[in-house]
């Protein structure tokens, strides 16, 4: 199996990204570039974290109109997975591949800390390895985290177990004081209809050594090599 990690110019993470999952994980794993018009060979794509084209107008708009993300839609549309972190999670619901939208947070302030999440569902192929509620401890850095979507799509996404990730405290239990930047329902991931495509503002990719404070990002991304194996 092979992982390709899109980049973009003002990417950030891919660099974190590769070496979360080529060295910690020993995947396959490759850099594609943004004027890649096809995904041929690969069978998972990862957007990763930064600021794609230096979030202009908004944060991910204009990585929706490169060349590469045609070919993500079309990769997404035969069922492979497709995963966006932070910015990537951004680029993901500008191209209308994820539900919602990531605004700006309510404190109107970047935020970098670590936040507990819960597992919400591990029907998907980025938490099949978890457990259902199981609370991980990962890093958070954004401006734009803010979830946010009509009443009508939230209701979907609950009644279909479509939210991936839930911001909550130790305890798993969610409630103001928990969600770090005022997204509705404390959604912190989610899926698409599908579930092949799925979106998160936390950076397990920052969190795969004990060095850097922990290694929930490895047991997030041990569900890749479940894929590996098939």
């Amino acid at each position: 199996m092979k992982l390709a990690v899109i980049r973009f110019p003002g990417s950030n993470c891919d660099h974190d990204l590769l070496h979360a999952l080529k060295y910690r994980l020993n995947l396959d794993v490759e850099y594609v570039w943004w004027g890649k018009k096809t995904l041929e060979g690969y069978d998972v794509a990862l957007l990763s974290g930064g600021f794609s084209f230096g979030d202009y107008l908004r944060a991910g708009a204009i990585a929706t109109l490169t060349p590469v993300m045609d070919a993500v839609k079309e990769f997404a549309e035969t069922g492979k997975p497709v995963l966006g972190i932070c910015n990537g999670f951004q680029i993901l619901t500008e191209a209308r591949l994820l539900p919602g939208a990531l605004l700006h947070n309510s404190s109107m302030k970047f935020i970098c800390e670590d936040v507990k999440v819960k597992v919400e569902t591990t029907n998907s192929p980025f938490t099949s390895a978890l457990s259902k509620g199981e609370v991980l401890t990962l890093p958070i850095a954004h401006m734009e985290g803010r979830y946010v979507a009509d009443e009508v799509t939230m209701k979907r996404l609950e009644v279909e177990d479509r939210v991936l990730l839930r911001y909550c405290g130790k305890d798993g239990q969610s409630d103001e004081k928990t969600n770090p930047n005022g997204s509705m329902g404390h959604i912190a991931g989610v899926l698409s209809e599908k579930r092949n495509v799925a979106g998160l503002m936390p950076h397990p990719e920052r969190a795969c050594d004990m060095l850097l404070g922990g290694e929930d990002g490895i047991k997030f991304f041990k569900s890749m090599v479940g894929l590996a194996k098939g």
